[in-house]
């Protein structure tokens, strides 16, 4: 596109910047990309419906897998795209043609995991049943009736875990707005350090939670893998505060072991909770809950760094903190419950 002006913005609170037509094309192509992020969650009640509650964590843990791996591939191959004779085209007609086979994919290949929904039962008569050879019924009654995200989040047990997802987001935030600005500025790292940091980050990741997390979950209880995690990832947050490259690398691989066994571990409750009717409107529910702590996060950890610097690390710590005596307080709960059943 041209680099067309529009307008000059002279603002206290936003600061000084001009508006040209590929930065408002930029802001409709991110706000496209907002108003179509509920695939997520549909992504999640999807699996929650085809998944055995013995199987959530895990197959919850193979799906962050897929999304670690994509987001450590997806910068190299923009890398090696960006270097070739298209320059900057490519790597967009690349996620074009990327996003259009996944299109395809889900057309195609996706079966219905509720197959059959009916609003009401038929009761159609039949000669078949004169004769007692009717067909069992191969659809699901389900009801019109609407839920709200304020009648989802208010499901026994979401509201607590919708509070640990937007404590644990808000705390990720915090990390992501800053790091890479506290590494170039304050560690003098360049952008390939930064950029093989977070490949290392994403590789680490996927490994937790393929494995490790597999393994993990078949003798423990999600409840607490949660606790577990979570203890892990706020001392991870807080060796990022370090100068050392050493302490940041072991805060990295601490970050993915804590992160690997807690979030798919916290889905997998969500799903529970949800149960098998709501799994959509709960999932789209901890999605926005989740998309507020993303704008929350960003906005606030960048106000914060400009006090803090590296010290903003340990505000994700205690953030973190939080979530692990609540997720105490469940372990403890789901203990309660198994002994007395």
């Amino acid at each position: 596109l041209p680099v067309a002006t529009l307008t000059r913005v002279e603002s206290s609170a936003l600061g000084s910047f001009t508006v040209t037509l590929p930065l408002l094309a930029l802001f409709v192509a991110r706000a496209l990309d907002g108003l179509t992020g509920g695939n997520v969650s549909v992504a999640n009640a999807y699996l929650a419906d085809i998944t055995e509650e013995s199987q959530r964590t895990a197959n919850f843990g193979k799906m962050a897998v897929a999304g670690n791996l994509g987001f450590v591939l997806g910068p190299a191959l923009a890398g090696l795209l960006g270097g070739t004779a298209w320059g900057e085209t490519a790597p967009v007609v690349a996620a074009l043609l990327i996003s259009g086979v996944a299109t395809l994919v889900i057309a195609l290949k996706l079966p219905e995991s509720l197959t059959c929904v009916l609003r009401a039962d038929p009761e159609l008569a039949s000669t078949r049943k004169m004769l007692g050879q009717d067909h069992g019924k191969c659809f699901t009654v389900t009801s019109d009736e609407r839920v709200t995200v304020w009648q989802a989040l208010a499901r026994k047990g979401v509201p607590t875990l919708a509070v640990m997802i937007f404590l644990t987001l808000l705390g990720f935030n915090f990390f992501y707005i800053a790091f890479p600005v506290y590494a170039m500025s304050a560690l003098s790292w360049t952008v390939t350090q930064v950029g093989a940091f977070f490949a290392v980050l994403g590789l680490l990741m996927a490994v937790v939670q393929g494995p490790l997390l597999s393994w993990a979950s078949a003798r423990w209880r999600s409840g607490s893998l949660v606790l577990v995690g979570s203890v892990t990832l706020a001392l991870s947050f807080a060796l990022f505060s370090s100068s050392r490259w050493e302490f940041i690398y072991l805060g990295a691989a601490l970050l993915a072991v804590g992160n690997g066994l807690m979030w798919p571990s916290v889905m997998s409750l969500v799903s529970v909770a949800a149960g098998e009717r709501l799994q959509g409107a709960v999932q789209g529910a901890i999605g926005s809950v989740g998309g507020v702590a993303s704008i929350v996060g960003l906005v606030v950890g960048g106000m914060m760094y400009e006090r803090l610097q590296g010290q903003g690390f340990l505000l994700s710590a205690l953030l973190i903190g939080a979530v692990v005596a609540m997720s105490f307080q469940q372990a403890l709960a789901s203990r309660w419950r198994a002994s007395e059943s």
